[in-house]
C-alpha cells in the first residue's frame, strides 16, 4: 500500500482544474477550488480499494504563463 499519491494540478482552459494522478490511471476536474480538495478525494476512494487508498494527497500546482520580451 502506498502513503501517498501526487495529483498534478493544472487551471482548465474552460475555468476550474483538471487533476492527473502522476502514478495511477486517475483524472478529474472541478469547477472551483474550494471543490478541489472533495473531488480529489471522491476519485481515489473510487479507484481504490477499501483499506488499500493511500493516506495522503499530494497535490502539486503547475501554471503555464506567457509573457512579452
Amino acid at each position: 500500500m502506498q502513503n501517498e499519491i501526487i495529483f498534478v494540478i493544472t487551471e482548465s482552459l474552460d475555468g476550474g482544474y483538471e487533476a492527473k494522478a502522476a502514478s495511477h490511471s486517475i483524472f478529474t476536474q472541478c469547477d472551483s477550488y474550494g471543490e478541489l480538495a472533495d473531488v480529489l478525494r471522491d476519485s481515489v476512494k473510487c479507484h481504490f480499494e477499501k483499506g488499500q487508498e493511500p493516506s495522503f494527497i499530494r497535490m502539486h500546482f503547475v501554471k503555464d504563463e506567457v509573457i512579452a520580451v
